[in-house]
C-alpha cells in the first residue's frame, strides 16, 4: 500500500482539529452543513463526533440539515453496519 493511503488509527482529535471542520467547504454540490456533518461522519470516531456535534450545533448548525437528494445524514447513514452510535448522537442533538 501506498504511504499516502496508508490507514490512519488512533489520530488524536484536539479541539483545534474538531473546530477545523466547522470550517471545511461544502463537497461537491451538497449544501454546506450537511456537506460538514457527513466528512466528520467519515472521518471521526464516535467520541469525537460527538464533540463536534456539540460545537456544531453551539455555532448555529443544523443536525437535520439535508442533501441536495433531501435527505438527512441520519437516513443516508441508518443502513451503514457502525452507524447506530453516530445516529444516536445526531438525535440526542435534535
Amino acid at each position: 500500500m501506498r504511504a499516502d493511503k496508508a490507514k490512519v488509527t488512533d489520530e488524536i482529535w484536539d479541539e483545534q482539529r474538531i473546530q477545523s471542520f466547522l470550517n471545511k467547504p461544502a463537497m461537491g454540490q451538497e449544501p454546506k452543513h450537511y456537506s460538514q456533518l457527513l466528512f466528520a461522519y467519515r472521518s471521526m470516531r464516535p467520541e469525537d463526533f460527538e464533540r463536534f456535534i456539540k460545537a456544531f450545533v453551539a455555532g448555529g448548525g443544523d443536525v437535520n440539515a439535508k442533501s441536495k437528494d433531501g435527505l438527512t445524514l441520519a437516513q443516508v447513514i441508518k443502513s451503514h453496519q457502525k452507524s447506530a452510535v453516530f445516529t444516536s448522537i445526531l438525535q440526542q442533538h435534535n
